[in-house]
């Protein structure tokens, strides 16, 4: 996802970059948190990991996102590869970017729903299989991936005539870096294809919708989000906030987890913390030590905030349950992509009025939604 609106020493606590390295405190200068939570509704995850040096957050939320799917099925618990996602995805971007001359977006961020569109076109593969990286490297690192494959897209389109060469070119050198998805594989003694696997484990790509909630469009409509990772121009229902909390909490309610994307460049925002507020003033010493006032979000503040670039679709992370503090606020649990950080161990509390006002989008099973909103979207 972007960098933006943060000063450089900040600079790694955004998506694009994993903050496990950098991310402990000083426990012996740190003050204790007041902040008790209690946990009303939790949903069943797989462990957290770290996206490392790379810009997939969206893909780490997504597949944790139909971990807990599969959970939900009755189908145990798989860790399924990021990875295979990702390098479907840059192919899928490869193409776009060249076909458009270059007019287009070509980086490490994506959105929620383009896994949804592998795992339809292409399958799931689990990370036992393919993990997108050599044996002994302890994490992932696109860096120079991503500059060495944007920097071939931009010398082919230099070319007076594109070649048929150039996109099997570009997938060798992806596979240098990621190595090849495989065709066919065996997992607990089974035999799969990447489709069959996905068929197996019963998950139905138009089962899964993309929510927002902005006022340039009308609402109970769907339009393509206007955000620079939104390469694939996936269109998404457009709700107003408050409906888009009613489906959050009645999907959590309901055994069903949400994919979040949103914004995490905020002030009252700490992974190291381990919480998001939105408080009413953003300087007070005591910002993640004591619960105190927060802003009242109206569909006005967000429509500012985004229109200003106040609000941008930074990060993106898996929502699975919903808490309270000590003194009522609701909380939404979520659980990062960026290690086990923080006293929470990698998931963070994020309050009410926090996800009104920086959510971007959402991506939840269409039967997590309340039926009286269901019906106005003719789902």
């Amino acid at each position: 996802m972007k960098i933006q609106k943060i000063p450089a020493l900040l600079f790694v606590l955004l998506c694009c970059f994993s903050v496990s390295s950098i991310a402990q405190v000083d426990t012996k200068k740190e003050k204790v948190s007041n902040y008790k939570f209690t946990i009303q509704e939790k949903i069943d995850c797989t462990p957290v990991k770290s996206q490392g040096r790379t810009g997939t957050c969206w893909s780490y939320a997504t597949s944790s996102f139909l971990e807990s799917e599969l959970i939900r099925k009755g189908k145990g618990k798989h860790d399924l590869s990021e990875m295979f996602t990702v390098s479907n995805i840059y192919k899928d971007k490869a193409r776009n970017y060249v076909y458009r001359q270059g007019k287009a977006n070509f980086s490490q961020g994506s959105l929620a729903h383009d896994p949804i569109t592998v795992a339809k076109r292409y399958g799931i593969v689990p990370e036992a299989v393919y993990s997108g990286k050599e044996k002994e490297a302890k994490g992932h690192d696109h860096s120079e991936m991503e500059k060495v494959l944007k920097g071939m897209l931009d010398g082919v389109l230099k070319q007076k005539r594109l070649s048929k060469k150039w996109f099997t070119a570009f997938q060798a050198v992806l596979d240098v870096y990621l190595g090849s998805t495989p065709e066919n594989f065996t997992y607990e003694g089974k035999k799969y294809t990447p489709k069959s696997f996905a068929e197996s484990m019963e998950i139905n790509p138009d089962d899964y919708v993309s929510i927002t909630s902005f006022t340039h469009h009308p609402f109970y409509e769907k339009f393509i989000l206007e955000i620079p990772d939104n390469y694939s121009n996936g269109s998404f229902y457009n709700l107003p906030i408050k409906e888009v909390e009613a489906i959050v909490d009645n999907a959590i309610k309901k055994g069903y987890s949400v994919a979040w994307d949103g914004d995490v460049s905020e002030k009252g925002f700490s992974a190291g913390k381990g919480i998001a507020v939105a408080p009413v003033d953003e300087k007070r010493d005591d910002l993640f030590l004591e619960p105190g006032p927060e802003m009242k979000i109206t569909q006005d503040m967000r429509q500012e905030t985004f229109e200003s670039f106040s609000t941008t679709d930074d990060h993106l992370m898996h929502l699975m349950g919903m808490a309270k503090d000590q003194k009522g606020t609701k909380y939404y649990i979520i659980k990062n992509s960026w290690g086990e950080i923080s006293e929470h161990k990698g998931f963070l509390y994020m309050s009410a009025p926090y996800m009104r006002l920086k959510m971007v989008a959402i991506l939840v099973h269409k039967d997590a939604i309340p039926k009286n909103i269901a019906s106005k979207l003719t789902l």
